[in-house]
């Protein structure tokens, strides 16, 4: 714990180093602050004065002196070793350790902490960023944000159009930095808004990285091809649109082939218990042929997913972290149902009726996908085939 820590105090800089590679390990505020001593608001001010949890910093390169090293220095000249010998045993020129024992207070002072402290303040000295001043480069950079390009896309693409011009370039991470730390904030305060996330605070990567992980779970690399090319009816996939304040749910189902849409009513909540009940009585509805696989995200919406494949026999393949393209068909029906169901409607109001109502103007669409045939066209000729395969079998 750093000195004056407490819930009272302010952060010292030792504090906030430590906090801020807790919270890149994906940790909570709390947990961060119960492991420095100090109070969750303490964590919140500060992300909010650097603009959230740093990037993850490159390794020190090989030319650098370790922190190791430093302690053989240390070491060595506390047993009275020569510059040259240490150099030896670490590998390194005999200036490059007299430079860091002279740097460090010489042979009687040195120390490996404070000869590492004072490598990282002049690691971190301050460097004027490129957005600051008024130019083409900064006048580029904010009209491509307004037009909802990511850093990493404006960095790539001022290269390709200003292949001769070195000034126009930039690296994403100096753009995150003008976004996002309020000391270095060169870009107008509205862009933030403008990144896909909309937050004007760094995450870490790992966030939420391992939180609530669903048990048994077969993930969709293990998903027969015949799924992934839709060369068979049956395989679907699921998903819940949320209602105001989270507070409400719709649970929707998309038949993969056909594009089949199909809405369930959760009037008791989203817990996986009510999500496993309102799916199997809508599947369960199903001929047996088109109830192959169910793929879903890793909501815990879905913790009962084992029962659910013991009830109905439908089995159920998740997709990978932060991949909403995996369920590409369902992302996009989602999209059409938030057409009737916007953002912030309460959907607990509604009935299963009124749900039925809903799926069967959308299916009564026609698809460019389905060769201007709506789904319910396609879904009902798949449902023929299966009944006559079924009576023929």
């Amino acid at each position: 714990m750093g000195h004056g820590s407490g819930p009272g105090h302010r952060l010292s800089p030792e504090d906030s180093r430590s906090l801020q590679a807790l919270l890149g390990t994906g940790i909570t505020h709390q947990a961060a602050a119960a492991a420095v001593g100090c109070s969750a608001k303490s964590v919140q001010r500060l992300l909010r004065r650097t603009g959230g949890v740093k990037a993850r910093c490159t390794p020190r390169a090989g030319i650098r002196l370790s922190t190791l090293e430093r302690e053989e220095i240390s070491r060595g000249m506390q047993a009275g070793i020569s510059c040259r010998a240490i150099a030896r045993l670490l590998g390194r020129s005999a200036s490059t350790v007299s430079r860091d024992v002279a740097a460090g207070g010489g042979r009687t002072r040195y120390r490996a902490w404070r000869a590492e402290a004072r490598a990282c303040r002049r690691a971190r000295r301050r460097k004027g960023s490129k957005l600051t001043a008024s130019g083409p480069l900064r006048r580029e950079v904010e009209r491509r944000l307004l037009q909802r390009w990511s850093p990493q896309q404006i960095s790539a693409r001022l290269r390709t159009d200003y292949k001769d011009d070195l000034t126009m370039r930039i690296s994403h991470e100096t753009n995150y930095q003008s976004l996002f730390v309020q000391g270095r904030g060169a870009l107008r305060s509205e862009l933030p808004r403008c990144l896909r996330t909309g937050r004007a605070q760094r995450r870490s990567a790992r966030h939420m990285e391992g939180v609530g992980e669903l048990k048994h779970m077969v993930l969709l690399s293990d998903r027969p091809a015949e799924v992934a090319d839709r060369a068979v009816p049956g395989h679907w996939a699921g998903d819940l649109i949320i209602g105001k304040r989270s507070s409400s749910a719709i649970a929707t189902l998309v038949e993969r082939k056909t594009r089949f849409i199909m809405l369930c009513c959760l009037p008791d909540g989203r817990l996986a218990e009510d999500v496993k009940v309102a799916l199997a009585k809508k599947i369960g509805a199903l001929p047996e042929l088109l109830r192959l696989s169910l793929t879903w995200d890793r909501g815990k919406e879905m913790g009962e997913h084992v029962r659910f494949t013991v009830e109905t026999g439908v089995k159920v393949y998740f997709c990978d972290p932060h991949s909403p393209w995996q369920r590409a068909t369902n992302e996009n029906s989602n999209g059409l149902i938030r057409q009737y169901f916007p953002k912030g409607t309460d959907l607990s109001g509604y009935t299963q009726r009124q749900l039925d109502q809903v799926a069967a103007e959308l299916n009564g669409r026609p698809r460019q996908t389905l060769a201007w045939q709506t789904p319910s066209e396609s879904f009902a000729r798949v449902v023929a085939m299966a009944a006559a395969e079924s009576l023929a079998g």
